[in-house]
């Protein structure tokens, strides 16, 4: 990184800031500051539709040691505002791979920053809490970038899932498998579709604020919520539309947004996390079988613990977390509405919990 050195800035919303190199694109971008702390799969975070309006400090002290290939894409750009990290390596050393991190960055516009202490960065969201950031690698002045901070949104409030949706229909799957599903698309990863086609499912993908007329024609088998960004509690059309769907009585299977969707459905609110849950090493105990299974998560929202417990007749909490006791998993009593809050596709992480998918097409074949 030497000869391409150029100096670039981390300012934080409480005035914490950074100094380091630019990577990627130079330019300024702008987001909320979250970290994940897997130490694999780069390329699957970056691609991933949940962290839209996000910058991401990765923990693993490399990044880009094996470089990218088109494979290892959940959807089809990179999602992540800006990349925050240790060690910026630009020769790769996988055969797979057909780009450099920094070919591959280039190639998507994005704005970055290395050479910073990420564990210093960690510790203080851990300490203080989710805030918006700004990275700039062509405005070094903090005064001028603390002006600009200031129009960045918050978080909290602010409905992301219809920007990344997909904007017309789509298929995927065989028309002659025994299985149809409607999947509304708030920013769905690949894997997700995948792990449904591979059950025997076809699966038409709607945009995240199609009439609940339409999902209904495709006479589909079960439906499913998507994962995806931003608030929930602001997505009027999708609480409405979960509700009209869990009247008809099909298998109802929602993965991250999705969980939160359908528990505001069920007059069960959301929160703002304090820092929120990123990696793939999340202890679940999944409460049916007395199991800990190890996950792949990804959120900054939860729905509340009281008010579910408060509940107990008309929902069934299946999954806690074992480092926070958050709820992790919920079932509907007297429906086939199910979903979690962390994400058994994984892509990355452990496959400890994909028998999920096999659960939701239990419940649609009974």
């Amino acid at each position: 990184m030497e000869e391409s050195f150029s100096p670039a800035v981390l300012l934080l919303d409480d005035g914490t800031f950074f100094k380091g190199r630019s990577v990627g694109v130079k330019g300024i971008t702008t987001g909320e500051i979250c970290f994940n702390t897997g130490m694999t799969g780069y390329q699957e975070i970056f691609t991933d539709p949940s962290y839209s309006g996000q910058l991401m400090v990765t923990t693993n002290a490399h990044i880009g040691n094996y470089g990218t290939s088109k494979n290892d894409t959940e959807s089809s750009k990179i999602q992540i505002s800006g990349l925050i990290c240790k060690n910026f390596t630009v020769p790769y050393s996988r055969n797979l791979a057909d780009n450099s991190v920094q070919g591959y960055f280039e190639n998507e516009h994005l704005v970055g920053i290395s050479d910073v202490d990420t564990r210093s960065i960690v510790r203080h969201i851990r300490s203080k809490g989710a805030m918006n950031g700004i990275i700039s690698s062509t405005i070094l002045d903090l005064d001028e970038l603390t002006i600009l901070l200031k129009d960045v949104p918050s978080m909290d409030g602010l409905e992301l899932a219809s920007t990344v949706s997909t904007d017309i229909p789509y298929t995927v799957g065989s028309s002659t498998a025994p299985l149809k599903v409607a999947v509304l698309d708030f920013g769905i990863k690949k894997n997700i579709l995948d792990c449904l086609v591979e059950r025997g499912v076809f699966a038409k993908v709607f945009p995240a604020k199609t009439p609940v007329k339409e999902l209904l024609d495709f006479n589909a088998d079960g439906y499913f919520l998507s994962n995806g960004p931003g608030d929930p509690a602001v997505m009027d059309y999708a609480i409405e539309a979960v509700k009209e769907i869990r009247k008809f009585g099909k298998p109802v299977f929602g993965i991250c947004l999705g969980h939160q969707l359908l528990a505001l459905s069920a007059g069960i609110p959301t929160f703002k996390m304090h820092h929120g849950h990123r990696g793939i090493n999340h202890p679940v105990l999944n409460l049916a079988t007395g199991k800990c299974e190890i996950t792949s998560q990804n959120h900054g929202f939860g729905i509340d613990p009281s008010v579910v417990r408060g509940k107990s007749s008309e929902i069934e909490i299946t999954h806690v977390n074992l480092n926070d006791d958050s709820i992790e998993g919920i079932r509907i009593i007297g429906e086939k509405s199910f979903s979690v809050q962390y994400h058994p596709e994984a892509s990355p992480g452990p496959h400890d919990a994909r028998y999920l998918f096999d659960q939701f097409v239990q419940f649609m074949t009974a």
